[in-house]
């Protein structure tokens, strides 16, 4: 299976970037993994709500130009469905059984992702009723996604 990892912006902090490192060094051995970072936009502070959707906007044409027509889409979304990890891992085990074979998380940037790129969405994934910065959000996902995978080859994890 390949899992895609489709982002806005770069993670600047050294920690992110070795966890980051981490997951996908583990992930190699269940799945072919890829990160693909997309730039961000500067978002003024007490931006307005036009400005807001411009942005939005903005990244998410970069994100939908990047995204693989082949790809199953899940978006990260506040507004998703919020299963545990066992859930979580009985959901990409039923995809890949049913025929998927490239999965593609897409985690927006500071302000979320845009309309379309929700609707391009197949699914909407949430973590928690909570915001979290986008670049941990990715060392998240990829936990989630790891964790997935030992769950799925009824390997041991932490609970």
């Amino acid at each position: 299976m390949k899992i895609t990892i489709l982002c806005v912006g770069r993670i600047k902090e050294k920690f992110f970037t070795q966890a980051v490192a981490e997951y996908s060094k583990r992930l190699s051995r269940y799945c072919k993994l890829e990160i693909i970072e997309v730039a961000d936009e500067k978002t003024p502070d007490r931006a307005g709500e036009a400005l807001v959707r411009q942005i939005k906007d903005k990244e998410g044409d970069r994100l939908l130009k990047a995204l693989a027509d082949d790809a199953y889409v899940i978006a990260l979304a506040i507004d998703g469905k919020r299963p545990d990890s066992e859930q979580l891992a009985g959901h990409l085990e039923k995809l890949g059984i049913n025929g998927i074979s490239h999965i593609c998380f897409i985690i927006g940037g500071s302000l979320g992702l845009s309309d379309p790129v929700l609707k391009r969405a197949d699914e909407h994934l949430s973590f928690s009723a909570m915001t979290f910065p986008h670049q941990l959000m990715r060392v998240i996902l990829l936990e989630q996604i790891y964790r997935s995978f030992r769950i799925i080859q009824h390997e041991p994890y932490h609970k």
